[in-house]
């Protein structure tokens, strides 16, 4: 078995109060002493999209943060914001961790990052990012992978040959490969280019479609599926926001769909060669906890690209499409789900 990877806002009222999205709790500006006399620390988490990945994120992020001794309600107080997929949205909430004087910004997803960092770049405010696909192409970091100021992370760079190589495997015949993608996520263009260049020699050719929106998603689905026979997703929080929607318009034309990580295959993907994002949540806070104790600098830490991955399948939706998953993949999967989740 594969080693498992170290890899709404309401209106504008909700994000000065700091309490949208996912109900973190609120506290005072900038550091502060707990009641034991311990300094106590802020952060400001300001997370993209709601869903199951960047939950994942967010979960492992304070779980490495507690394992570094900052604990939240102890000597930590934590913000946490969702721009629901809105880049101006991110925007607002970065520019309220700011106003607000946090110690450090946790940002997760591209968007969030990129907004994060363009509102701290003047201040003395770490960033540190996760769930960043490509550092580099978001100008968070240069092309030695250093950062381009106090703002460093982790990558979750698409492990995109692999995924080819599973979706070869369980479908032998399949010739096309269907996309989905955000036009502004910077992430999703890189992993595009990616998919471009290795689709060829697993034998694919590839078909794309671009949204802007959630709203534009079902649409976009619908123009796919009738060139493909398959679509592999993307860590694209626009298009992963909608994967119900997706999901249930493959299932009608008996079309699978491939994951790009563990929460989308619980969800009803066939299969994914993905990251665990818990325990890249968990990296990344024990990075942001040595930034916060004076062990190290943003500006001086490189990101961290995560590059293994693990096998995920959904042997419920293998079922239904009538699809037999080769035993040895079964073997070798981190884990096999024999339902999907209605969560």
């Amino acid at each position: 078995m594969k080693k498992r990877v170290l890899a709404v806002i309401l209106g504008a009222v909700m994000i000065t109060a700091g309490l949208a999205g996912c109900g973190g709790n609120t506290g005072s500006s900038g550091s502060s002493q707990s009641s034991k006399g311990e300094k106590m620390y802020s952060i400001g988490i300001s997370q993209f999209a709601e869903h199951g990945s960047l939950d994942n994120c967010r979960e492992g992020f304070i779980q490495g943060l507690k394992e570094e001794g900052l604990v939240e309600g102890e000597n930590l107080e934590i913000k946490v914001s969702n721009a629901d997929s809105d880049t101006g949205t991110a925007a607002q909430i970065a520019d309220t961790f700011v106003a607000d004087k946090v110690d450090l910004i946790c940002a997760i997803a591209t968007p969030s990052a990129q907004a994060a960092y363009n509102s701290a770049r003047n201040t003395d405010i770490p960033v540190v990012y996760t769930a960043v696909t490509n550092p580099e192409e978001a100008q968070l970091a240069d092309d030695q992978g250093m950062p381009v100021g106090a703002v460093t992370g982790t990558s979750d760079q698409l492990p995109v040959e692999a995924q080819l190589a599973m979706i070869r495997e369980i479908l032998p015949d399949a010739k096309t490969i269907g996309i989905l993608y955000t036009t502004s996520e910077a992430n999703s263009a890189y992993s595009i280019t990616q998919y471009e260049k290795y689709a060829e020699e697993y034998g694919f050719t590839l078909e794309t479609a671009g949204v802007t929106n959630t709203s534009e998603v079902s649409m976009a689905a619908a123009s796919l599926l009738d060139k493909v026979d398959c679509l592999t997703n993307l860590t694209d929080n626009t298009v992963v926001s909608a994967l119900p929607t997706v999901l249930d318009q493959a299932n009608e034309k008996n079309i699978p769909v491939f994951g790009s990580e563990i929460e989308q295959v619980k969800r009803g993907c066939l299969a994914a060669e993905g990251l665990d994002y818990v325990n890249l949540g968990i990296e990344t806070g024990k990075m942001a906890a040595q930034i916060l104790k004076g062990e190290a600098k943003a500006e001086d830490m490189k990101y961290e690209l995560l590059t293994d991955s693990s096998l995920y399948i959904n042997q419920a939706v293998a079922d239904n499409l009538g699809i037999t998953i080769p035993d040895d993949m079964t073997q070798r999967a981190e884990e096999t789900f024999t339902e999907i989740s209605q969560e």
